[in-house]
């Protein structure tokens, strides 16, 4: 006989809005910060529109495995000794404002550690965008990605894990 152990994976980032030249904004797990060049432009901004979500897993050896989650098509892949309870799993996205036209850089660890309130934790490894080589504001002054990574689970772990992604956007 078999024994499961629940896995419940929540990657939450909430709505935050940066509204000052260098900023930094917290509500349900965001950290964003938006920083602008010494000149006089109008301030970035930084949106979260959407979580990143793994959705629900269960793992059914202690060797892990992987579940990744890609930026491009929200599509879950499942892998190692991981079992996909099915949900709804997507990449988180997001959406920067500021002066049309101009250049900018956004950045993202390539990793982050979550943790669930019995004491366990994982990773996300890999963080990923779809961002251009280089990114630019539209003529609206507006930029939208989308972010994915992938999620390693080494060993026998359980609960519903959460996290932080510090985001950060700069004019170029």
């Amino acid at each position: 006989m078999q024994m499961y152990r629940n896995l419940s994976i929540l990657f939450c980032m909430g709505v935050a809005l940066a509204l000052t030249p260098v900023a930094f904004a917290q509500d349900f797990g965001a950290d964003l910060f938006a920083r602008e060049s010494g000149d006089k432009t109008k301030p970035l901004n930084i949106e979260i529109r959407s979580s990143l979500d793994f959705s629900r897993a269960t793992s059914t050896g202690a060797s892990g495995g992987s579940i990744a989650i890609d930026p491009n098509s929200g599509a879950r892949t499942v892998s190692g000794d991981i079992l996909d309870l099915g949900g709804s799993p997507f990449a988180g996205s997001a959406l920067v404002t500021g002066e049309s036209g101009r250049s900018v850089r956004i950045e993202m660890p390539s990793t982050i550690r979550l943790s669930s309130a019995t004491g366990g934790s994982v990773e996300i490894v890999n963080l990923r965008t779809n961002l251009s080589p280089a990114p630019r504001l539209d003529m609206y002054g507006r930029l939208e990605f989308s972010f994915g990574g992938d999620l390693l689970l080494k060993g026998n772990v359980s609960g519903q894990f959460r996290g932080r992604i510090p985001i950060t956007a700069e004019y170029e």
